[in-house]
């Protein structure tokens, strides 16, 4: 039973004591999650970070795999160039006397991230909720929309985690509404996905990440700090949120990389948008067919070849209001 008084968010993860927050897109994602570990730490729970990653974790030194596909990223982690946000935000934390360890997985198809997944399980000592972040809301497409986004990644996560059956609860937390729109995502379907997950008990709700709490001022100085580490390139995601964390509106530049683009900064940014992660995986059109690959490159090609076989898309939908 939910109430007004608790997001259900926080209401299904009550009672778990160990969770995972993990990113589910790569790249920055897991800074999506920082603000929810903070809280969930603050309520006594014991919380560990993971990332799909972008950098070269094949670069790195034997002694940090803790299984096969899953690195244990620390502060004094060395690796070929200097695009790692995993340890960016491993030494933000070790900055804030925080436990320091951000658990990564490369880029792989959903049989091996389901079982890097399982190995990570098992060496924390299993958990009771895994809880998925994403910058943005892509991960929230179904698949038959006119633009998803960059789904491959978000995609691998989802089913890997989903299938986890094991784990009691599985939630999927996005925050960042409207940052997909450079990707060609509508976000009057975003919406439209909402309420059917609504009605299928999937959805759980909206709750801001108020600039004045200490875990959005702790977000805005942890995402300051992966910008500085990483000048040549910063997140446009969560550069977008922290603005929105802000106030700021409207056009608001924070990086270079934004130079050829009007952006939209507003409040919806600053909203995490929460939904069941096995409830959102039997409303994706395509998961099931993502079970065997063992590549991201795969994962690709499955989507290609789903989307070629539509009849119709649903078609972008101006938001009315």
């Amino acid at each position: 039973m939910f109430s007004l008084l608790e997001p259900p968010f926080f209401t299904r993860l009550r009672d778990a004591r160990r969770i995972l927050v993990a990113g589910a897109g790569g790249g920055f994602d897991v800074y999506a999650g920082v603000p929810l570990a903070l809280a969930l730490r603050a309520a006594g729970k014991e919380v560990h970070l993971a990332n799909l990653s972008f950098s070269d974790l094949y670069g790195l030194d034997l002694d940090v795999w803790v299984d096969h596909d899953v690195a244990a990223i620390r502060p004094d982690t060395t690796i070929r160039g200097d695009y790692f946000p995993e340890r960016a935000l491993a030494r933000w934390l070790a900055l804030k006397d925080l436990p320091d360890t951000v658990y990564a997985f490369p880029q792989t198809g959903v049989r091996p991230l389901r079982a890097a997944y399982r190995a990570l399980l098992e060496h924390l000592g299993g958990v009771d909720a895994i809880v998925l972040v994403d910058g943005g809301t892509d991960i929230l497409m179904r698949g038959d929309e006119h633009g998803l986004g960059t789904p491959e990644e978000d995609m691998a996560s989802l089913a890997a985690v989903s299938g986890l059956d094991e784990v009691p609860v599985r939630l999927v937390a996005c925050l960042g509404f409207g940052v997909d729109s450079y990707h060609g995502v509508s976000h009057s379907l975003v919406l439209e996905n909402l309420a059917a997950l609504d009605r299928d008990g999937g959805y759980l709700g909206t709750f801001s990440l108020p600039r004045e709490s200490r875990e959005g001022r702790l977000f805005l100085d942890a995402v300051e700090h992966g910008r500085r580490a990483t000048p040549d390139h910063p997140s446009i995601v969560q550069g977008s949120v922290a603005a929105a964390v802000r106030g700021d509106f409207g056009d608001v530049r924070f990086t270079e990389r934004t130079g050829d683009s009007e952006l939209f900064i507003n409040p919806l940014m600053a909203l995490y948008f929460c939904v069941d992660a096995p409830v959102l995986a039997r409303h994706n059109l395509y998961l099931d067919r993502l079970e065997n690959t063992a590549l991201m490159r795969q994962i690709s090609s499955v989507i290609e070849e789903f989307r070629d076989a539509l009849p119709r898309q649903r078609p972008p939908r101006a938001y009315p209001h």
